[in-house]
């Protein structure tokens, strides 16, 4: 069995640069239009995680890290005037896993890895086709090893005996993982452990570009593990 595991950090919706315009729904029906088998997505604002299932075609699985502290309804009106500007200030965060409807997918939770008074970072996991966890992270670019570290020792604990798992997110950081394979360079990855999986791929500026407008400060990053 292949999996096609996909990894972008959303910016809010917001285009690079950043303008007035939101184009979060944009964004998550361009990065799995091609039904990718496991997506994981990162800064995405809250308002927005009752609307994956539809605008993706896939099983949502959300978890919040920062709050909207008038509601996610009014943190949308107050952001909306320009996305350039206002962010989960208002608005809230959510990082999520989406997984195609062929695979079965039981979630395992989430936990927070980040120190108190820090903005707050979580890693979640979902078990996917009963063959692979995959955890999805955001971590903090001056402590990024710590946090992935609190994630990677967090996620051991739902792993069964020789089960693969994937750790995929923006790190903020490339950072080498024990028997995990290679990062890039660059700070958004896909890290693979107990399965072969092909080199990652990371997306052209311009197929994340539409009518003129590209979307997000990241690329999507991808690659498919051998199970």
């Amino acid at each position: 069995m292949e999996l096609l595991i996909r990894s972008w950090n959303l910016y809010h919706g917001r285009s690079f640069p950043p303008g007035r315009r939101g184009y979060v729904e944009a964004a998550v029906r361009l990065v799995s239009r091609d039904r990718p088998d496991v997506l994981c997505l990162q800064e995405l604002p809250l308002w927005a995680v009752g609307r994956l299932a539809r605008w993706s075609g896939m099983t949502a699985f959300p978890a919040r890290t920062r709050r909207a502290p008038l509601g996610s309804h009014t943190g949308r009106l107050l952001t909306a005037p320009h996305y350039g500007v206002l962010r989960s200030a208002f608005s809230g965060q959510a990082n999520a896993i989406l997984v195609a409807p062929a695979h079965s997918a039981v979630d395992l939770g989430f936990v927070g890895i980040s120190d108190r008074g820090r903005h707050p970072r979580v890693c979640q996991a979902v078990r996917v086709a009963d063959a692979v966890v995959v955890g999805n992270v955001h971590a903090s670019t001056a402590v990024a090893r710590v946090e992935v570290e609190r994630a990677l020792s967090w996620l051991e604990e739902s792993l069964r005996t020789g089960e693969p798992v994937v750790l995929a997110g923006d790190f903020n950081a490339s950072l080498q993982l024990p028997g995990f394979s290679a990062p890039h360079r660059g700070i958004d990855q896909v890290l693979v452990r107990g399965a072969n999986a092909t080199p990652l791929r990371v997306w052209a500026e311009e197929a994340r570009r539409q009518n003129g407008v590209v979307l997000s400060d990241h690329a999507p990053v991808e690659l498919t593990v051998e199970l």
